[in-house]
């Protein structure tokens, strides 16, 4: 009986990472507003940000087996979340709709927004991506009740196509090779937050965290490269130049997000000395592990909210 207790207990307390991660994103969506010192608050920012953070999420809970083969895909949880990615991705759409046609959310009509829909690649953008979340939450719901007939690599190829739409036919789109570099720093990105947020939710042991955070430390490296070659790159055709930095919005939103990826990097570093070496060898409780990744995830949320407005800066 008392085991019985604790482990909806353990659950419990390790579901609320998500709590201080969705309060940074919404921090960094607030810090970013403040340094581009004009306009009304950038609503479609927080949503985006939501949507971007449980997709990641998502991702993450469909990938996390391959890092580690003695885990399964948790599809009750992935379903819960892809539901939460399809209703933000909805209010991104309805945000985005609103700012097109010029009036607050509260006031957009029905018509305005079904033309938005169908008429405006926006709009038909939008549908795709609800397209690949609705598909994924309704895959996740059907493969709870039967696991052992469920592939997580169709969850993996929504997920990501959900995740690189946006992102590819945007303003980088336009250059040679922007749409290539545009998938690959919303992909990256998304692999680097979600894979430890799913780790924080999914492990429980020291023998969990043994297994999987090496591997996870391995790669993250990488993806830590990725996001910030590609950003960089992304950032400096935004802007032209240097002096934009400090005298646009854009550019100190810019410089926001590369001081919170520096500190992150150093982060990173340090746990690889410390944490991941320690943990490798059964030497960190799974509470101490999750507490570092939980330190670890907030920070990328902020940096997921300063990202989520520089998509929707001029």
């Amino acid at each position: 009986m008392t085991t019985g207790r604790r482990v909806p207990a353990t659950t419990l307390r390790q579901w609320r990472v998500l709590v201080p991660v969705v309060v940074a994103a919404l921090a960094g969506v607030a810090l970013a507003w403040l340094l581009r010192r004009g306009g009304g608050f950038p609503w479609s920012a927080g949503a985006r940000v939501l949507a971007d953070g449980a997709g990641a999420v998502v991702l993450g809970l469909a990938a996390l087996p391959r890092l580690d083969d003695r885990l399964r895909v948790a599809w009750r949880p992935l379903a819960a979340l892809a539901g939460v990615w399809f209703a933000a991705e909805f209010a991104v759409l309805v945000a985005e709709a609103a700012e097109v046609v010029g009036v607050p959310v509260t006031r957009l009509g029905a018509g305005e927004f079904g033309t938005f829909l169908t008429n405006l690649s926006g709009g038909q953008i939008g549908i795709a991506i609800l397209f690949c979340t609705g598909a994924v939450a309704c895959y996740a719901a059907l493969a709870f009740r039967r696991p052992d007939a469920a592939s997580a690599d169709l969850v993996l190829v929504f997920a990501a196509v959900a995740l690189a739409l946006r992102p590819i036919t945007g303003h980088m789109s336009q250059q040679m090779f922007g749409s290539v570099l545009a998938a690959i720093h919303a992909l990256a990105a998304a692999c680097w937050l979600g894979l430890l947020l799913a780790m924080a939710v999914v492990l429980r042991t020291r023998g969990g965290w043994a297994r999987t955070l090496p591997r996870y430390s391995a790669l993250a490296a990488p993806l830590v490269l990725a996001v910030a070659a590609t950003g960089t790159i992304d950032g400096l055709v935004r802007i032209g130049g240097i002096e934009p930095l400090w005298s646009t919005g854009y550019g100190r939103i810019l410089l926001a997000k590369f001081a919170v990826l520096c500190a992150l990097t150093g982060l990173g570093w340090w746990w690889r000395r410390s944490w991941v070496r320690r943990a490798a060898d059964h030497r960190v409780t799974a509470e101490i592990s999750l507490r570092n990744a939980a330190i670890e995830v907030t920070a990328m949320g902020l940096a997921f909210g300063l990202a989520a407005t520089l998509a929707v800066t001029a």
